[in-house]
């Protein structure tokens, strides 16, 4: 199976992370930006680092994005790069475009111009540290929508020393457990007849106000 390509436009610390991450994972990542030190600054890690200034008509069909399976326009404080850049991107067949908003007004132009998903970072943090203050049960959680999330809570003093056969977690408190995590060891195959011990945390996935209840315990 073709592994994906990927190309980052925009290397401030969002863009940098995401083309990173992706080479880290040896994928074939074709970075995009218009500062010379931040192309220097990723060259070695990418596939291919180039200068380019995005507005300027053609210039990513010259750089072969049309190769790309995944686009990710990362160059949200430059308006007019990030319109354009995206217009591109669809106009040379992109498969999948994925553009950064900053602001709700410039979400919504995104989408209409066709990018296949808008992300605002700093909102979608935001909400998450709000709800984690919130949630004080949580060592962490992962908001999948308005009502479900992925949650990590520690392992409730009732449940230490006992089976996942016999808490019949699904069952009674209405949520699904994914893993079970202690220290950086995450075990996603735990034994349902093993005795969860007292200093693991349990990640799950369901509804908020069940996983709530759950926390709190």
């Amino acid at each position: 199976m073709k592994e994906k390509s990927y190309a980052v436009i925009g290397l401030g610390l969002f863009g940098m992370a995401v083309a990173t991450t992706l080479a880290e994972a040896n994928c074939d990542v074709l970075a995009i930006d218009d500062n010379e030190e931040n192309v220097q600054d990723i060259a070695q890690k990418v596939t291919y680092a180039v200068k380019a200034d995005v507005r300027e008509p053609g210039i990513l069909k010259t750089l072969g994005l049309q190769n790309v399976d995944v686009a990710v326009i990362a160059v949200a404080e430059n308006m007019e790069a990030s319109i354009v850049a995206t217009m591109q991107a669809k106009e040379l067949g992109v498969p999948f475009v994925m553009a950064k908003a900053m602001n709700e007004l410039h979400g919504r132009i995104l989408e209409k111009i066709g990018a296949d998903k808008v992300i605002s970072p700093e909102k979608s943090m935001g909400v998450r540290v709000a709800r984690n203050l919130l949630s004080s049960g949580f060592v962490d959680m992962f908001e999948l929508s308005s009502e479900f999330s992925m949650a990590e809570f520690r392992v409730p003093k009732e449940w230490v020393g006992r089976t996942l056969r016999e808490l019949k977690i699904r069952e009674k408190y209405n949520i699904n457990l994914i893993a079970v995590k202690q220290g950086e060891n995450v075990n996603v195959n735990f034994d349902p007849e093993e005795s969860l011990p007292s200093d693991c945390t349990l990640i799950a996935v369901g509804k908020n106000c069940d996983l709530n209840r759950v926390s709190e315990k």
